[in-house]
């Protein structure tokens, strides 16, 4: 019995090994992210932005249903929390036609820089809204990161493009919608949480089309059009069995590898170099958010006092 019990336990190699895969299906998962951001900068040259967001929603939705439909998994569709879900979808749509808009005049670096803000505006609104209790070494680490943002986007000193603004609310929606996410986990499943966001993005997108369609110039714009939704798609999935492998605390570090990603896409597909103070702002933002990591890490650690 022992050696059964031994046998079904994870070995301190397979463990290593997994955290591996996982940090491994992390990185591509960002990898994944960066490539459709910089294909939505791409397309944007072309199309009205709005256009390839109802691009992304309508391919990631097709790519979605292939998985999941009321047909392969009866009830998918029933939800306990009707308002809710509503609300999420339309926060990710609004965060998603910010930064996509965002896209058409800053660079990647600029807006990624910028999204690296989210889980700091989370732990900011999840003492108000979910009763989490929030300390003033917390608080001063999001103080400290919203400087970074202010040195990146330099208000004041002639230097901020209005599209900045753009990013920053995409920000704020994105991380009300990871709120609202939360809230769901204990009511809804995933595959319902995710039929809702497809659903609702191309409910509430197709209706503008006949004010804002342009008809893509070549095939070329056709083919990265209905890549949008396949980066997603794929990257929410690596993004999964990424978590299967290895526990959130070793993965959340590796999101700030997306900056190299943006930076590599940036400059082979655009050009773009950002200046010395996006460095710097980027700098203090991920630092502001591994501190709170190290935090949240630190806490989990500490042995419970008997009462």
């Amino acid at each position: 019995m022992a050696d059964t019990v031994s046998m079904s336990q994870p070995t301190p190699v397979s463990q290593r090994r997994n955290r591996m895969i996982g940090i491994g299906l992390m990185c591509a998962a960002l990898f994944c992210f960066s490539c459709l951001d910089a294909t939505a900068k791409w397309v944007n040259q072309s199309v009205d932005p709005m256009v390839t967001v109802w691009a992304r929603y309508m391919s990631a939705a097709l790519l979605t249903f292939l998985v999941i439909n009321p047909r392969t998994q009866p009830g998918a569709l029933r939800t306990r929390r009707l308002p809710l879900q509503l609300l999420r979808s339309f926060l990710l749509l609004a965060s998603t036609l910010c930064n996509f808009l965002a896209l058409k005049y800053l660079q990647l670096v600029e807006t990624q820089s910028i999204i690296f803000a989210t889980p700091l505006l989370v732990a900011l609104l999840a003492a108000p809204i979910l009763g989490e209790r929030i300390g003033w070494q917390r608080l001063t680490a999001i103080a400290v990161g919203f400087v970074g943002i202010l040195v990146i986007t330099r208000p004041g000193l002639g230097t901020m493009h209005p599209a900045a603004l753009l990013s920053l609310a995409g920000s704020v929606a994105y991380a009300f919608y990871n709120i609202v996410t939360r809230m769901l986990a204990s009511s809804d499943s995933i595959a319902t949480t995710t039929l809702y966001s497809s659903v609702a993005g191309i409910v509430l997108v197709t209706p503008a089309l006949p004010w804002i369609w342009s008809t893509p110039s070549s095939p070329l714009v056709w083919f990265l059009l209905a890549t949008t939704g396949f980066y997603g798609a794929f990257g929410h999935w690596l993004l999964v069995l990424a978590h299967a492998r290895a526990p959130a605390a070793i993965l959340a570090p590796f999101i700030y590898s997306q900056i190299v990603w943006m930076l590599a896409l940036g400059y082979i597909l655009f050009g773009d170099w950002p200046d010395s103070w996006t460095f710097v702002g980027a700098g203090i933002v991920i630092a502001s958010r591994l501190y709170l990591l190290s935090r949240e890490r630190a806490k989990r650690n500490q042995p419970e006092t008997p009462s």
